[in-house]
């Protein structure tokens, strides 16, 4: 039997697809989550949907944890990821509890589905001499003042030195700018604005990036969009990932995604001496636990850099 097969037709029952789109509705105005998430949300609740309709379920009130827990067993079984499930888990308590909270079930069936445990890693981070050479490099091709080269380099600057998401950056305006103070205003998850510092090194950068930007933007002034791509509008995501896995490679060091310049950020200025709080409110996390991940690597890498350095590191020495 194949997985289309076991999900159903792909037809909703009315009073599931009213329900969805009142949950997709209500994730999207009154949560306020960004696009991705929404569209993760909407995928997830409908294969979900699509696969107890496969089953006889008709309305949210006939859902079941049994038929919860059917549905991830399906996805398990054709291979998923840890991720994958413990998302799609997530999404499905999410829904079976506004469900609930709307009154268009008796109890929430969602309460006590479990999800797979997933393994925390280490972000990956750069390290100080690679984030330098990252930064040379993308200088390097800005050097003879082709726009797009200057673009690259003022994009990788900010986000090393801020630690704004791809998604920030790439929403930033030029009004949000303020070359002054040193300071970019970004909108965060949940559409929580903070203004960010950042260094004389990515002020270089975005003033020859200034100085260009007219050779490829086709919006000025008011709302105008602080990077562009290559037709003039406002620059997007992918292209800016592209960016950076191009210069992190050309640089001699790991391919990386932008988010790993996120990490770095995190990671130097916590080895600089900043505290936690500090870099909670650079970041834009909500919780101080999401923050706690950036102190893993800097152990981790204190540990590294004793066992090159220090003389009676290593092990099995005479004494201890």
């Amino acid at each position: 039997m194949s997985e289309a097969t076991e999900r159903g037709s792909g037809v909703l029952p009315p009073d599931l697809a009213s329900a969805r789109e009142g949950f997709i509705t209500y994730v999207r105005d009154e949560r306020g989550r960004s696009r991705h998430t929404v569209r993760a949300y909407a995928g997830d609740i409908r294969d979900l949907l699509e696969f107890v309709a496969g089953r006889g379920v008709t309305s949210p009130a006939a859902l079941t944890l049994g038929d919860l827990r059917s549905w991830l067993a399906l996805h398990s079984a054709h291979g998923r990821s840890r991720a994958t499930i413990a998302r799609r888990a997530a999404s499905a308590r999410s829904f079976t509890a506004w469900c609930a909270r709307r009154g268009l079930t008796d109890s929430d069936a969602g309460e006590r589905l479990a999800s797979p445990r997933v393994a925390r890693t280490i972000p990956v981070v750069l390290d100080p001499l690679e984030a330098s050479l990252m930064m040379d490099r993308a200088a390097d091709f800005a050097g003879d003042g082709d726009p797009v080269a200057v673009r690259d380099r003022a994009i990788v600057e900010l986000l090393y030195a801020t630690g704004v998401r791809v998604a920030e950056l790439c929403a930033a305006d030029l009004d949000d700018l303020d070359r002054r103070a040193h300071t970019i205003r970004v909108l965060g998850k949940g559409g929580k604005e903070r203004t960010v510092p950042f260094g004389n090194p990515a002020d270089r950068a975005l003033a020859a990036w200034l100085d260009v930007r007219v050779a490829l933007a086709t919006r000025h002034g008011a709302d105008a969009p602080l990077f562009v791509g290559a037709r003039g509008g406002r620059i997007d995501q992918r292209a800016v990932r592209r960016i950076v896995h191009r210069l992190s490679a050309d640089s001699g060091g790991p391919s990386i995604a932008p988010h790993a310049l996120r990490h770095t950020a995190a990671t130097h200025v916590l080895e600089g001496g900043a505290d936690l709080r500090t870099v909670q409110e650079l970041l834009g996390h909500s919780s101080l636990a999401t923050t706690q991940r950036y102190t893993h690597v800097s152990v981790e890498r204190l540990r590294s850099t004793f066992a090159q350095a220090h003389p009676r590191a290593g092990r099995g020495t005479e004494a201890d």
